[in-house]
């Protein structure tokens, strides 16, 4: 055993085992947000997030969970909201100055890259705390891409992935009913259909609480509308 755990938790730095408990602190956060996925398909990247609407009176346009970072580029997030927005204004800023000087988008992997090395900082010096979210970036530059990047700073690249508190059902209804060939549709619809089956029974997902939005090359980030969501629940 090793001195207390609270010795080791004030902090960014490692105990004995090797573990960094505030890393783990929030990647537990994360698993409290509402879950979010997003899915690539031959056409383009499709992102599906519900929102946690528990105030009543809450305007629920404030609540937005998909951003568009450049005209080819969407991100989602799950975590603490206030992380996310500025994480969000990172990734704007960067991609802009980087179409300013190369007049391009700048690619997906790369934008990945910058928002891991943007976290581990987190994770590295005393004084600070790791960002407690988990993000998913999809976008658009050979090929349709999607990124995930954790707590830990840790980047992967997958076809499909969730994150928040849904995710473990979220990502096995994923690998059993992916498919390589989905259209736009598709994916929409099996995103829908997940967040269906790990929504709140007393919170029926409605229009109101349900994010979607496309990237595609012809029309590059679309957010769908809300009157168009309701025909997919």
């Amino acid at each position: 055993m090793y001195p207390q755990q609270t010795a080791y938790d004030r902090g960014v730095m490692f105990a004995p085992d090797g573990r960094l408990f505030q890393v783990e602190y929030a990647r537990e956060a994360v698993k409290r947000g509402a879950t979010s996925m997003g899915i690539t398909t031959k056409d383009g990247v499709v992102f599906v997030a519900h929102k946690n609407i528990t105030a009543p009176l809450a305007i629920p346009s404030s609540m937005q969970k998909i951003f568009r970072i450049d005209q080819l580029i969407g991100v989602t997030y799950s975590g603490i909201v206030a992380d996310g927005l500025h994480l969000i204004n990172i990734m704007r800023s960067r991609t802009q100055t980087h179409r300013m000087v190369y007049n391009e988008t700048q690619s997906v992997e790369t934008i990945a890259k910058d928002v891991s090395e943007e976290l581990l900082l987190a994770t590295q010096y005393g004084g600070i705390r790791p960002y407690a979210i988990s993000v998913l970036i999809g976008g658009i530059d050979k090929e349709p891409r999607l990124y995930e990047i954790d707590p830990a700073a840790t980047v992967a690249g997958f076809k499909a992935d969730a994150i928040g508190s849904g995710k473990a059902t979220a990502d096995e209804m994923l690998a059993k009913e992916y498919k390589d060939d989905m259209t736009m549709d598709d994916a929409i619809a099996l995103g829908v259909k997940i967040i269906k089956k790990i929504g709140d029974k007393q919170q029926p997902l409605d229009q109101n609480n349900l994010d979607i939005a496309t990237i595609t090359k012809k029309d590059g980030y679309a957010m769908m509308a809300p009157d168009k969501v309701a025909k997919y629940l």
